[in-house]
């Protein structure tokens, strides 16, 4: 399948998907969200695919949030349905049977930070910044970044940074949980691939299976 806003390229058994907005900090549009998803289902679909890595190019940002100027004069019906539809796209990674790691090379920030957590697993760059400053524009985080947030770093910290709009820096995300590691910008995808590698020896079913009851937690409503 071929996609306007994001690169898809298989490297051995997994597949990295690059956000290909850089003159615009890989900033999230309806067209890219919806091609995140679909790259996402099809390598699901797809049995030579053990594992996913979501990146942004350049070395700037992950994803700097919502594209804003699409929808800034959007009514409360259009409003609602872009939520929905970016709901939908953070399930289909969330609940994605393969693994999906965040390769968080800059910032990460509203939506962006959204879209990381809907990852199973984070690494950031040393450079990465992490924050839902949505609070600034006078709106809520419209993609569950305040569920998954609380989920990853807790109620208080999480409060904290949804209140104030604050961006933490890689190695506080690394602290409060919210990434997995830290590396230097050079050994990102690198350390993406060696835990991939690491899982795929794995049984798929397993891993499948792990990732349903992971999500089922958080889901049947017992926290």
């Amino acid at each position: 399948m071929s996609y306007q806003n994001i690169l898809t390229e298989q490297q051995g058994k997994n597949l990295i998907i690059t956000i290909n907005r850089e003159d615009k900090l890989n900033a999230l549009n309806v067209q890219t969200l919806q091609e995140i998803k679909a790259a996402v289902i099809e390598a699901n679909s797809n049995s030579e695919i053990k594992g996913i890595i979501l990146t942004g190019s350049g070395q700037k940002a992950f994803a700097a949030g919502a594209d804003i100027a699409e929808f800034v004069n959007f009514n409360q019906a259009e409003g609602s349905e872009m939520s929905q539809k970016g709901h939908e796209v953070m399930f289909s990674i969330e609940r994605s049977a393969k693994p999906v790691i965040a390769a968080v090379n800059g910032f990460a920030l509203g939506g962006g930070c959204e879209l990381a957590m809907a990852c199973h697993l984070r690494v950031a760059s040393s450079n990465a910044r992490f924050g839902q400053p949505e609070v600034n524009l006078g709106v809520i985080p419209g993609y569950a970044g305040t569920q998954r947030l609380i989920q990853l770093i807790g109620k208080g910290k999480a409060t904290e940074l949804l209140l104030t709009g604050d961006a933490i820096k890689a190695d506080e995300a690394l602290s409060l949980g919210l990434v997995n590691y830290v590396v230097e910008q050079n050994e990102l995808l690198n350390k993406c691939t060696e835990i991939l590698e690491k899982i795929a020896q794995k049984s798929p079913m397993a891993i499948a299976k792990t990732i349903s009851c992971i999500n089922a937690y958080f889901e049947d409503g017992t926290n």
